[in-house]
C-alpha cells in the first residue's frame, strides 16, 4: 500500500490528482480516524464535510498528516448541510467514492432533527451520488437498527430484521436511511453497502470517557445497572476506518457484486461484559470499578419519572438526562453481532485488539486521570455523593410508591404519590439552585 521509491511517491501524488473521495460529517469522532487513514493510505485526495464554515484544527492536528495534506491540496473542506441538496451537490463534484458518516448526536432524542439528516439528508446524498455518477458510496450505519430496546441480542446476524418499534428516534431514521442505501445500490452505476459498527470507543471521543470520568467525580460510577453479567460487542475507532476502507476496496474489486448492496455488522470480534469493559476504563484512568448493583426493573419507574420531568422542563433549558429507560435498557442487555459477514466479503479483519485499544484509549486521556482531581474536589466529591445518595434513596422510594400502588387505579394512593412526586420536583429543582448560588 505503501511506496517509498520516486516514482511510487509520484503516482500517489498523480491518483491525489485524478481521485477523489469525500467524507460526510468528517469532523467527527469515527470520521476524523477515517480521513487520517486515508490520507496516509494515499489513495484518494479527501474532501472533508462539514457543517461548519471553516475547518478548525486541533493543536495535533496542526503539525500531523491533515495539517500537512490541507497544506499540499491531499485533503480540502467544504462547509455542507445535508439537507440541503445543493449544497450536497457542489460538495461532491467530481467525487469516485462517498463516506457518508454524518449523523446528528444519538443521545439527543428529537426525531425531527434525526429524520431531517438521517433520512432526508441521506436521500440527499444518494441523489447526489447518482446524479454526479460517483461509483461508490459507503453508508455508516448502527447495529442499534436492529434493536427494539427490549430484548437483548446474541450472536446477531444481518439476518436480524428491523424491529416494529425501534429504542430510539436515531435507529429507527438510522433504518430509515440504511434502507435508501441498500435500495439505491445499482442506480446508474452506483455501488453501495452499510457498516454497523458497534459501540465505537477509542482517542478523540468526547463523550464516553468524559462522561465516565465526570459520573466517577461526582460519585454516580459505583451503581451496575441490572446484574453486570450482558455482554458487548466495542469497537476500536481505528478498527471502525479500516471496515470503511475495506468496504470501498471490495466495491471496487472484482467481488463488488457480492459485496454491494448489504449491510455488515462491525466489531473487534471480542465480547466483553459491559460493565467490565467501562471498569476497566474507569482502573485505568484510576478511579474504582463500580460495584453496587441495582436491578434494571427497579430502576425503570425512576427513569421513567427523569423522563417526565424533562418534557415537562426541557422548554426552561434543561440538559437531556441519562436516565432514561431507552438508556436503562442499553445498560442492561446482552448487545453482540457476528462479524463473519464482513470477514468474508469485504475482508475485515480489525488491525487493533480490544486489549491495546483500551490501553490508547486510556493513554489519550491523562487530563481525566483520577490523580489529575485534587483532594478538595475528592472531599467535595464525597459529600456530594452523601447527599446525593439520600436524595437517591427518596427518589426511589418514591418511584416505587407510585409503581405498586398509582398504575394499580388506587385514586387515594394516586393523589398521594402525585404530591410526593410533586414535593419531590420542588426539592430537586431547590437542590439545584443552591448548588450553583
Amino acid at each position: 500500500m505503501f511506496l517509498n521509491s520516486e516514482s511510487g511517491i509520484t503516482k500517489i501524488k498523480m491518483a491525489r490528482e485524478e481521485r477523489w473521495c469525500v467524507v460526510t460529517g468528517g469532523r467527527g469522532f469515527a470520521a476524523r480516524h477515517l480521513v487520517i487513514m486515508l490520507i496516509k493510505y494515499g489513495m484518494f485526495s479527501v474532501r472533508i464535510a462539514d457543517l461548519g464554515p471553516t475547518i478548525k484544527l486541533d493543536p495535533d492536528e496542526e503539525d500531523g498528516d491533515l495539517g500537512q495534506a490541507l497544506k499540499s491540496g491531499g485533503a480540502g473542506y467544504v462547509s455542507v448541510d445535508l439537507r440541503d441538496k445543493s449544497q450536497v451537490l457542489q460538495a461532491f463534484q467530481g467525487a469516485e467514492v462517498v463516506f457518508h458518516m454524518a449523523a446528528p448526536d444519538s443521545s439527543i432524542n428529537n426525531y425531527q432533527l434525526h429524520h431531517s439528516v438521517n433520512v432526508q439528508g441521506t436521500k440527499n446524498v444518494i441523489d447526489a451520488c447518482v446524479e454526479l455518477k460517483v461509483k461508490r458510496l459507503i453508508y455508516t450505519s448502527s447495529p442499534s437498527v436492529v434493536f427494539d430496546g427490549v430484548h437483548g441480542i446474541y450472536n446477531g446476524d444481518e439476518s436480524l430484521p428491523y424491529p416494529t418499534k425501534h429504542n430510539d428516534s436515531y435507529s429507527a431514521t438510522k433504518a430509515e436511511g440504511e434502507t435508501l442505501v441498500i435500495s439505491s445500490n445499482g442506480s446508474n452505476g452506483l455501488l453501495t453497502c452499510c457498516i454497523r459498527p458497534s459501540s465505537i470507543f477509542g482517542p478523540g471521543d468526547k463523550l464516553l470517557v468524559p462522561s465516565l470520568v465526570a459520573a466517577a467525580r461526582a460519585g454516580k460510577s459505583k451503581f451496575i445497572i441490572g446484574d453486570g453479567k450482558n455482554m458487548y460487542d466495542f469497537t476500536y475507532v481505528e478498527n471502525v476506518a479500516h471496515a470503511h476502507v475495506c468496504a470501498e476496496r471490495a466495491l471496487a474489486s472484482e467481488a463488488a457484486e457480492r459485496a454491494s448492496g448489504q449491510a455488515y455488522f462491525i466489531t473487534n470480534m471480542e465480547p466483553i461484559r459491559f460493565w467490565e469493559f467501562m471498569s476497566l476504563i474507569l482502573e485505568g484512568l484510576g478511579y474504582e470499578r463500580p460495584k453496587l448493583k441495582i436491578p434494571a426493573l427497579v430502576m425503570m419507574p425512576i427513569a421513567h419519572m427523569v423522563e417526565l420531568i424533562y418534557k415537562i422542563f426541557a422548554p426552561f433549558g434543561m440538559k437531556v438526562p441519562q436516565l432514561t429507560p431507552s438508556r436503562i435498557r442499553l445498560l442492561s442487555v446482552t448487545r453482540t453481532f457476528n462479524s463473519s459477514k464482513a470477514v468474508d466479503r469485504l475482508g475485515y479483519r480489525p488491525i487493533v485488539t480490544l486489549q491495546d485499544g483500551l490501553q490508547r484509549t486510556i493513554e489519550a486521556y491523562p487530563h481525566l486521570r483520577g490523580d489529575a482531581h485534587s483532594k478538595i474536589g475528592s472531599h467535595k466529591g464525597n459529600l456530594l455523593w452523601r447527599y446525593k445518595m439520600l436524595a437517591f434513596t427518596l427518589v426511589l422510594l418514591v418511584a416505587s410508591f407510585y409503581h405498586s400502588f398509582a398504575e394499580n387505579g388506587s385514586i387515594t394512593f394516586t393523589m398521594v404519590s402525585k404530591i410526593l412526586l410533586g414535593v419531590s420536583i420542588i426539592l430537586f429543582i431547590h437542590g439545584r439552585l443552591t448548588l450553583k448560588t
